[in-house]
This record gives C-alpha cells, sequence and structure tokens, in this order.
C-alpha cells in the first residue's frame, strides 16, 4: 500500500522549508520513503525495501496493525490551510504509477484514513484529481 502525508515546518516563517522538515523528522525518529517539495521534486528518503516510520499507530483496511511493514510513505510538503501545487499532484501520480510497476498496490490512502482518530493529513488534498492524473 501507498501511504499519501503531509508535513510542513512550524517552527519558520517559510513553512515549506525542506531542511527544517527532515530536521523535525530527525529529531522525532520518523521518516517516509519519499518527499515531495512544492515544485513537484522527488526526494528518496528511504530505500523502498526497507521500513520507513510514517504510519505510526494505525489499522489498514484489512485490519493489520503494522502500517509501517506493509507501505511506502509518501510525504508533500503542504500546510493545513495551503493547496497542494500541480506539480505535486503530477509527481505524484507518476511516482505511484511507477510504485504500482514494482508492486502489487491494493491500497493507496491517506494517513488519516489508517488513523483517523489521531491523523488528519493529507490536508485539503483532492483524491478525485490525483485519481485522474494516475489511471
Amino acid at each position: 500500500m501507498v501511504i499519501v502525508h503531509s508535513s510542513y515546518c512550524p517552527t519558520k516563517t517559510d513553512s515549506f522549508d525542506l531542511a527544517c522538515i527532515l530536521q523535525l523528522y530527525k529529531k522525532y525518529d520518523v521518516s517516509a520513503h519519499y518527499i515531495i517539495d512544492r515544485a513537484g521534486i522527488i526526494y528518496l528518503l528511504v530505500d523502498e525495501k526497507n521500513i520507513a516510520y510514517h504510519g505510526g499507530k494505525g489499522t489498514i483496511p484489512d485490519g493489520d496493525n503494522r502500517p509501517n511493514t506493509r507501505s511506502i510513505g509518501i510525504e508533500l510538503i503542504n500546510t493545513e490551510k495551503s493547496a497542494y501545487t500541480e506539480l505535486q499532484y503530477l509527481s505524484l501520480a507518476s511516482l505511484v504509477t511507477k510504485i504500482k510497476s514494482r508492486y502489487e498496490i491494493k491500497y493507496v490512502l491517506g494517513h488519516s484514513d489508517i488513523a483517523p482518530s489521531r491523523k488528519t493529513d493529507p490536508w485539503n488534498f483532492d483524491w478525485v484529481k490525483f485519481a485522474c492524473l494516475s489511471d
């Protein structure tokens, strides 16, 4: 499965500062496999064959409560009030298509789908738009 997330830097004037976001991941000992910046640039953070700690406690639709062991995490740089850029949607769709060519992906979900009681991201994500781009 692929889990889509949102990240931003709450401690700087530039909420979209990639270096700040990566420092936060390091501080909290979390990561995703990929992060996509506002220009649509895709950064590999953790090799797909390795576990990335992005899902936390959650349950996927088949009842498994170990999402990190069965998923590829993709972060999109965005705040709770911002809209994603067109380039982010295009990059995400392309990346997910490539991932699907390498693995049998049953689900593409938001973080809020696997942990609805504690997570709300990806914020403001247009799933219909994403589906149209990734078909």
